[in-house]
């Protein structure tokens, strides 16, 4: 699964489809796990200090199909943003995209669309858990690098600076039964976040998300 598809399967509550997180940062948090995705691939750079024009810009560095419709819708939103800061791009990366994201689920069986009405009025559609072995997966990765300190993979410790970026380390894993803090988990998953798993790039990336998250 993406990047992107992780994290909306941690924040969104497995029996009710409800999301953990507003909604409008956890779309700033979608458009930017596809940009760290395309990071991490080499489709995606930024401009260095040494180079040509400003450091820290939006470089392109292979636009061929990466062979994913999400990934390639992604990457044409970064190509028409191409020279402007990571933070310019990451709000146009998540309109939209969470619906998306959860019709993709529902077609691989992870999650389920279910109609409801808020207020008894207005209609919404909930994505409650249809099969939870991926998910209690992540959240199982996610709980032994917060709690336990194990040294996560690169793509746990995406997901763990995501959802950093988010502030919600704590919707995913109750620190409580482990006797921890908030402020304890949430210093674990910044350790993580600030860790050398990713390139320069990357943490710029996952750094102009959290102040959009943090502004948004």
């Amino acid at each position: 699964m993406l990047l992107a598809e992780n994290l909306l399967l941690l924040v969104t509550d497995d029996a009710s489809g409800r999301l953990s997180v507003p909604g409008s940062q956890l779309d700033l948090g979608l458009g930017g796990a596809n940009l760290v995705e395309l990071t991490v691939m080499g489709r995606v750079d930024l401009s260095g200090e040494k180079g040509a024009g400003k450091p820290g810009r939006l470089i392109v560095r292979d636009s061929s199909p990466a062979g994913d419709e999400v990934l390639d819708a992604a990457l044409r939103i970064v190509l028409a943003h191409a020279g402007r800061r990571p933070s310019a791009v990451i709000r146009p990366l998540g309109r939209n995209l969470r619906r998306t994201l959860y019709e993709r689920l529902a077609a691989n069986g992870a999650v389920r669309a279910e109609r409801a009405r808020v207020l008894g009025v207005f209609p919404v559609r909930r994505w409650p858990t249809q099969d939870a072995g991926h998910g209690a997966e992540l959240r199982r990765l996610v709980t032994q690098a917060l709690v336990q300190q194990a040294a996560p993979d690169a793509g746990t410790a995406a997901l763990i600076a995501l959802v950093h970026a988010l502030r919600c380390e704590h919707k995913i894993v109750d620190p409580k039964p482990y006797r921890l803090s908030r402020r304890q988990l949430r210093a674990r998953a910044a350790q993580i976040a600030e860790g050398n798993w990713g390139s320069a790039a990357v943490r710029r990336v996952i750094s102009d998300m959290n102040s959009a998250a943090g502004s948004g």
